[in-house]
């Protein structure tokens, strides 16, 4: 396999073949030098080239791609001058941000709710009618419960089966002591996080990826290895090149209509990556939270039921009822051998001993329904995702996007690094959305991203783009770190 694309996030280096494969062809693009720049500088805001990682030298770069020597060191003073490189002599030229860029990505601090238009969360509410008969069947269960003490710390067991039976369904048979009701995907991961990893390992994520999984990386101490993921999808020989060099400790993938990307993987590549870890050694955790968010195509199978036999027990499964139902319900779960599902109730009682037994009996009622409730879910979501797109083609027809087959959210291309001062500023006009950069596995990267979901009625989403068109149509320059608003997506 040719070792192309692993992008320095290993050995901090990279070398004039890597970066070659990385390039778009400069052979017509005039001036050469400024080009090149500005698809290195692409490279790093898109996380396909991490920062801090050595560029080759302008010698041996000239002769791969065939240019002249002068060429490689103009681009190479774009890049310095513009704070995307930086040089110590003797030690090379290193990729970087500019000083000045605000370190985009950073989590917003938190606020009172307000009337504003939340384009930051990518989920649903729930509908009254639904509500009211799951409470209606949901009430009396809990009348009954009241006598007892109410601690289920594995989760109660009517929902364990429900969740169960509904993987058997799907075409991986399950049992109920291989699930654990968490309260939400998110303390899911935080669990297994904590049982398999220590401070220091190396933790495999996609380049972008769910920002609070990488929240719950780094608080636990752990060392992000980033693989890119782009709307074309996952490349294989980076995926397995990253597993054979660096061994990560964990991998944690969302191969079901990605997140913010929307891609969806494709079934042999679940084989290979499935074969790759348990030869590494590496966990899997595998997160399905939208798996059952499929607006073109059929839902996809469980990631693990394209394992092979004892490929199996590394692998850890997501899934919660946020997404696909309501995120105030706080239902998630996870899915392993039954052995590690009692190590990890173990520690799930040091959290929080148990969750709300009103809410995982809410959550029977809703999961027994799933096929009716996804039925009307799906057909409205399609409806916004078609209103949003619409949208965007009215008020930005520069901007650049896929429609992705599943999902909640938009992975949109503005063509230049403004994402995070464009959501700064559109805050003002009540609308709260997440630039790129708050994706990105590296600070920085992504910000000519915006993920925008459209999850909201389609005249909310009219609104909300018709006030960030007001924002890019002030006068006032939202972003000054690049010296070229033209930018290699």
């Amino acid at each position: 396999m040719p070792d192309t694309a692993m992008a320095g996030s290993a050995g901090r280096s990279i070398s004039p073949g890597q970066l070659a494969a990385l390039l778009p062809d400069l052979s017509t693009s005039k001036p050469a030098y400024r080009h090149l720049a500005q698809a290195i500088r692409a490279l790093v805001l898109e996380g396909r080239l991490a920062l801090h990682v050595r560029l080759p030298a302008e010698r041996e770069l000239a002769s791969v791609l065939a240019v002249s020597r002068p060429t490689i060191k103009a681009a190479y003073d774009l890049l310095r001058e513009s704070g995307y490189a930086r040089s110590r002599r003797g030690s090379g030229t290193w990729t970087m941000l500019p000083d000045g860029k605000r370190p985009a990505g950073a989590r917003q601090p938190l606020t009172p709710e307000d009337e504003s238009i939340d384009l930051a969360a990518a989920a649903l509410g729930l509908p009254e009618s639904i509500l009211t008969e799951a409470l209606s069947y949901s009430g009396p269960l809990l009348a009954q419960r009241a006598s007892t003490p109410g601690y289920h710390p594995f989760g109660l067991a009517g929902l364990r089966s429900a969740i169960a039976d509904r993987y058997t369904r799907r075409g991986v048979p399950t049992l109920p002591d291989q699930i654990l009701v968490t309260s939400g995907a998110q303390q899911g991961l935080a669990l297994a996080l904590g049982l398999l990893t220590s401070p220091g390992d190396r933790v495999m994520v996609e380049n972008p990826t769910y920002p609070n999984a990488l929240d719950a990386i780094r608080h636990a101490r752990l060392r992000p290895t980033p693989v890119p993921v782009t709307e074309a999808g996952w490349d294989e020989e980076i995926m397995q090149a990253t597993l054979r060099q660096t061994l990560p400790r964990l991998a944690y993938l969302i191969p079901d209509f990605h997140n913010p990307v929307g891609c969806l993987m494709p079934d042999e590549q679940r084989s290979e990556i499935l074969r790759a870890t348990s030869r590494t050694g590496t966990w899997l955790i595998i997160d399905e939270t939208l798996t059952d968010i499929a607006l073109d195509v059929p839902a996809p199978a469980p990631f693990i039921s394209h394992a092979a036999a004892g490929e199996r027990d590394h692998v850890i499964t997501v899934g919660s009822m946020s997404k696909s139902h309501w995120g105030g319900l706080r239902i998630g779960w996870l899915r392993a051998t039954p052995r590690l599902i009692t190590k990890l109730a173990g520690l799930r009682v040091s959290m929080d001993m148990a969750g709300s037994v009103m809410d995982q009996l809410l959550a029977t009622s809703l999961i027994l329904r799933t096929g009716e409730v996804l039925q009307t879910r799906l057909a409205q979501v399609r409806t916004q995702r078609t209103a949003l797109l619409h949208a965007i083609a009215r008020y930005f027809p520069q901007w650049r996007t896929h429609t992705p087959p599943g999902g909640l959210s938009l992975w949109v291309d503005l063509g230049q690094p403004i994402a995070s001062a464009l959501a700064d500023r559109v805050r003002a006009k009540g609308v709260r959305i997440e630039g790129g950069a708050r994706f990105g596995a590296d600070p920085g990267t992504h910000d000519h991203r915006l993920r925008i979901p459209y999850t909201l009625p389609p005249e909310t989403l009219e609104e909300a783009m018709r006030r960030l068109a007001s924002v890019v149509a002030d006068d006032s320059p939202l972003s000054s770190t690049v010296d070229s608003p033209q930018w290699v997506a």
